[in-house]
């Protein structure tokens, strides 16, 4: 009989691969619905356990993710600040960009009420971004800059590469998932500030197209 307010070495095990996993970096219910189901019940514990070490469990049992982040402006008793674990991830303008059209694009589609999951062509991603980028003369060299952007995208797990169909899986574009962990991301107040950058990005480029044609 275990005695009351004591930890059994299953739920201590089961803490530990949690904060472990969450550390490594984000639980999908999709992917592990076991390891979701132990989060759920033991979510508690694991927020007190990661405050210590200066985060937060972020957790969207609608969305089906949880992840971890830095609190913000963490100290310790003596008031000394707590280094970030977590590290933050400079991001390149147009990389910011186009997590920004792909936000609004969830919301868009979110608006619909149709299907959960937001499924875009790589063509379809291209064109999202095309419009704000310079005129160039090289379409390939474009499409490869853009190649660029959309595998950051994936790396820090907001975009997923899906396998080509079995029936067809050559000469078929390539398609990725838009991860609805991206709204925790970027909400609308982000959206709002990105939106006043866009607009004076937007004028400069057409500034600089109308002095090419004065030329």
């Amino acid at each position: 009989m275990v005695e009351q307010g004591s930890e059994t070495p299953a739920a201590t095990n089961d803490l530990s691969v949690l904060v472990i996993t969450l550390l490594k970096g984000v639980i999908y219910q999709e992917n592990d619905g076991s390891l979701w189901n132990a989060l759920l019940q033991l979510q508690a514990r694991v927020r007190d356990f990661v405050t210590v070490l200066g985060l937060e469990l972020v957790l969207d049992e609608s969305e089906g993710y949880a992840f971890l982040r830095s609190r913000p402006e963490t100290a310790d008793e003596e008031g000394a600040k707590i280094p970030r674990l977590v590290a933050r991830r400079p991001l390149s303008f147009h990389v910011s960009l186009l997590l920004a059209l792909l936000r609004k694009k969830l919301a868009e589609f979110d608006a619909s009420g149709g299907d959960t999951r937001l499924v875009l062509s790589r063509d379809e991603i291209v064109e999202l971004i095309r419009v704000f980028l310079p005129e160039s003369s090289n379409e390939a060299r474009l499409i490869d800059q853009i190649e660029t952007h959309l595998n950051k995208i994936v790396e820090l797990g907001f975009l997923r590469k899906l396998k080509p169909a079995v029936s067809n899986p050559s000469g078929q574009t390539t398609m990725f998932e838009v991860r609805r962990i991206l709204k925790s991301f970027v909400d609308a107040q982000w959206l709002a500030a990105f939106d006043a950058r866009l607009a004076a990005y937007r004028a400069q480029l057409e500034g600089k197209s109308e002095e090419a044609n004065d030329e």
